[in-house]
């Protein structure tokens, strides 16, 4: 058995830079923090740089797109509609490539990545989807069309649905968008097989959710079907796909510029709802739940990554030339550009502040003292295996950490790529007197844990097992 017996092994936290001892043969090495000097905050930037991206990208008009309460029974909403925005503009980011006259474009890497891309999107929209099954008070409360009892009678005018039989009297119901992008793709020669794979696709992942997207997949369930124009409204969304600089700069590369990043704001204003929803959550003690929208949350990390990959396909000259034409171009030596994004600052913050919730889930409060009592009611919620829900969430919140860190490690390197290293500021460590001087967008990912009292935990639970076993353990294995 562990020895739990921790309080006469461990030493306080307010000793730097010392091996606690667990016993007088036992000793764990705590490593120093990496130390940053002469950094502001990393999460900053001019208040000029961000109004310039806003007015670039026309966000001010997408947030009241993403904002209009129009279904006020409908919880989800918030969270649901700025995330099918994002597969909407997709859609036309399909069109975009698949219509670029450019000889030298990589059409086929671009129409695999879209692909993978739509199908990621897809599988995080049916989570947000399969949330209202558990949320009894959330079901039932979105505008979706049932028209399982119509046996097969439709009005003049629902031309956009269609109704078929399977085994016997069984009806089934697929019902297309009027408004989306996607039907005509899969009407058109070069798209049909994209968006057919799109089609089974949303087919597929929504199999688990209370109803399906409506965007003409087969709908073999015979599931409801959302009123997917109504909540997306894809008109008004695509009257804002040109950017305010369409009539004076002519390069191909603003229009996957500029949707690649209408794509990646709108993840973020459903992440940013996912995070309030975290909290609220937590705050009521709903600690499974709230543990599955921290994963939901670390796959939006995830998710924004892998838009940001899509840079790298862009053509380098003429990326290069169009970062010139609108004068893409660091305030300060050590600024960031992601930080222009306001959204991005804020759901990195939000994803940060989760830690101050650790010590509530623990039922414990913060030792003034700066005593082990948060790391000691760790290290018991682990190894006495009874609330199994906390782990879940414990861990959860440790996985959305290491996806923040990893995306702003992964965008560093595509700066590094798409603008070169010296532009990117990206490689930058300048040592001095002892301590390190980084950019601001490696200071991020460079920072020490957020929860450093569950890393503590596992470190002293480690090395206890270390110790107990002996080493018998490896000989096991060994034989």
């Amino acid at each position: 058995m562990v020895d739990l017996d921790w309080k006469a092994k461990m030493v306080s936290s307010d000793i730097p830079n010392k091996s606690p001892k667990l016993s007088n043969k036992l000793q764990v090495s705590i490593p120093t923090p990496f130390r940053f000097s002469n950094i502001s905050s990393p999460l900053s930037t001019s208040a000029s740089a961000s109004s310039a991206y806003d007015y670039y990208l026309r966000l001010p008009e997408l947030r009241k797109l993403w904002e209009t309460k129009e279904f006020p029974a409908w919880q989800n909403e918030r969270v649901l509609k700025p995330a099918l925005h994002a597969l909407e503009i997709t859609f036309r980011f399909i069109s975009i490539v698949l219509s670029d006259p450019r000889s030298y474009s990589n059409r086929r890497e671009w129409k695999r990545r879209l692909e993978s891309l739509t199908t990621s999107q897809i599988e995080l929209i049916a989570m947000l989807c399969e949330d209202e099954n558990e949320d009894k008070t959330a079901a039932g409360t979105g505008p979706i069309f049932d028209l399982t009892s119509s046996n097969g009678v439709l009005a003049r005018e629902s031309s956009s649905t269609e109704v078929w039989k399977l085994h016997g009297e069984t009806t089934v119901v697929s019902r297309t968008s009027k408004d989306s992008l996607l039907p005509r793709l899969a009407t058109w020669q070069k798209s049909e097989d994209a968006a057919q794979k799109i089609l089974y696709t949303i087919e597929c992942e929504m199999r688990r959710c209370p109803y399906t997207l409506g965007l003409g997949e087969p709908n073999l369930s015979g599931k409801p079907s959302l009123d997917y124009d109504a909540v997306c409204k894809p008109n008004d969304l695509h009257a804002l796909k040109r950017s305010p600089y369409d009539h004076c700069i002519e390069n191909h590369e603003n229009a996957t510029l500029f949707t690649t990043h209408q794509i990646l704001e709108s993840w973020i204003q459903t992440a940013k709802q996912v995070l309030k929803r975290i909290a609220s959550r937590i705050d009521a003690e709903i600690f499974e739940t709230a543990a599955s929208d921290c994963y939901l949350m670390e796959r939006i990390w995830k998710l924004l990554a892998e838009i940001e990959d899509l840079h790298l396909l862009m053509d380098p000259d003429d990326f290069l030339h169009l970062k010139s034409q609108l004068l893409i171009k660091p305030v300060n030596e050590t600024e960031a550009f992601c930080f222009r994004s306001k959204g991005l600052v804020e759901i990195t913050k939000m994803s940060k502040e989760l830690k101050h919730k650790v010590p509530f889930i623990l039922g414990v409060e913060v030792d003034p003292k700066g005593g082990p009592r948060i790391q000691e009611a760790a290290m018991r919620l682990y190894s006495e295996k009874q609330e199994s829900n906390k782990v879940f969430l414990v861990q959860a919140l440790q996985a959305i950490e290491g996806a923040l860190k990893r995306f702003f490690y992964g965008y560093k390197q595509v700066l590094v790529v798409v603008m070169g290293s010296l532009e990117a500021k990206g490689n930058r460590v300048v040592a001095g007197s002892g301590s390190g001087s980084v950019d601001s967008l490696s200071q991020v990912f460079l920072e020490p844990t957020y929860f450093p009292s569950l890393d503590a935990a596992k470190t002293y639970l480690g090395e206890i097992w270390n110790h107990e076993l002996g080493g018998s353990g490896l000989a096991r294995w060994k034989k």
